[in-house]
């Protein structure tokens, strides 16, 4: 009975719930948010949200400040008042989106998804579950490109992090530049979490495909004391005929 090596099922199934999870992060606009309460001019004054032509409001009353949440991530930004179904998201622009640490995270984040993508393809045919002798090497290549992958999302992620809290700032000591957004505090988001996460499954699936670069030992043959593995583990009567021979504990 043929049973897949246990470190190829392992980067066979963490390798692409790592490509969906940096995916997941790469197009929710969660990388980091903050909130900000906003100042009313007085009762009757309205806030309002939309398209051309379009309004939403919410009358303040007597409600003086609105708590006002806002979420950035590497394509799109959100804005919504909280407590409320006022929302509004639109790709990002200004110093932001020209902000060259944001660029290198879209950057190093594209292609990450192209290799692990191309990696796990490379798996699944090196991995042929089909048929009796895998193809190590082509695994293994595999294996390689989707740990370069988990790597440049962890690269992404870490300048995304370490620069939280002034990209797209106009200058080192000034906040964003928004008047709609007073002393704006800026904390990671559940998306940075998706993504490290990602990354890490696809390291480890990744380095676990890079253990079909060792090929198995072949038991030696009896009849053949003088050679140190059967060649190809079928010349040997005593071991061809055991029914429970792995083929990939014995196949060289």
């Amino acid at each position: 009975m043929t049973h897949t090596p246990a470190s190829m099922v392992t980067g066979i199934v963490f390798a692409p719930l790592g490509l969906v999870l940096v995916f997941t992060a790469a197009i929710t606009p969660q990388w980091r948010e903050g909130q900000a309460r906003l100042g009313m001019a007085g009762p009757g004054s309205l806030l309002r949200s939309g398209g051309k032509g379009q309004g939403m409001g919410v009358r303040s009353g007597s409600v003086e400040a609105l708590l006002l949440l806002r979420s950035d991530g590497l394509w799109e930004s959100c804005l919504q008042v909280e407590h409320s179904e006022l929302k509004q998201c639109w790709p990002v622009a200004g110093p932001y989106q020209r902000d060259p640490r944001v660029r290198l995270a879209q950057g190093l984040i594209l292609t990450s998804l192209f290799l692990c993508g191309l990696g796990i393809v490379l798996a699944c045919i090196g991995v042929r579950c089909w048929t009796d002798v895998p193809l190590r090497g082509v695994a293994a290549t595999g294996g390689l490109l989707v740990v370069m992958a988990g790597l440049l999302s962890l690269t992404a992620l870490g300048v995304y992090t370490h620069n939280l809290g002034t990209l797209g700032m106009a200058g080192p000591s000034q906040g964003i530049n928004n008047p709609k957004f007073p002393q704006l505090s800026l904390r990671p988001a559940g998306s940075l979490y998706f993504g490290w996460l990602g990354s890490c499954l696809q390291v480890l699936g990744g380095s676990a495909l890079l253990f079909s670069f060792k090929r198995p030992r072949c038991p030696t043959c009896p009849a053949y004391p003088e050679l140190p593995a059967c060649p190809a583990c079928r010349s040997c009567p005593e071991i061809t005929n055991k029914p429970d021979t792995d083929v990939y504990e014995v196949s060289c």
